[in-house]
């Protein structure tokens, strides 16, 4: 049973007093996870100029993979493609499949 269920369970009683603080301790519940649902991460504060850099300087009319955009900033190939998702994610760019020889079908990113 979660303090979540086990509040709505007291506020249920017909105990007034009770119910109160049960009622008072879910809407503190709720205000914490609220702000904190709003409050980016300290990551997201940190990877937030990274995306920017990528979506001022890097990405432009040419379809670039993740490899290529790691290698332009220094950084491992998973974290420039966790970093594209997110200019993805904002509408700053887009994602398209591109086919590259010896790979396959990859991921590819441009300028929205």
């Amino acid at each position: 049973m979660t303090k979540r269920e086990f509040l709505n369970a007291v506020a249920a009683l017909n105990v007034e007093e009770v119910s109160e603080y049960a009622v008072a301790e879910l809407e503190k519940m709720d205000a914490t996870n609220e702000k904190r649902k709003n409050t980016p991460s300290k990551k997201a504060l940190e990877n937030a100029p990274l995306v920017d850099k990528i979506v001022n300087e890097i990405l432009g009319e040419e379809v670039l993979t993740a490899t290529d955009i790691a290698a332009a900033m220094e950084i491992s190939v998973q974290k420039a493609s966790a970093l594209c998702r997110k200019a993805v994610a904002e509408g700053r760019a887009t994602s398209q499949d591109i086919k590259v020889k010896g790979k396959g079908t990859v991921k590819g990113y441009i300028l929205a």
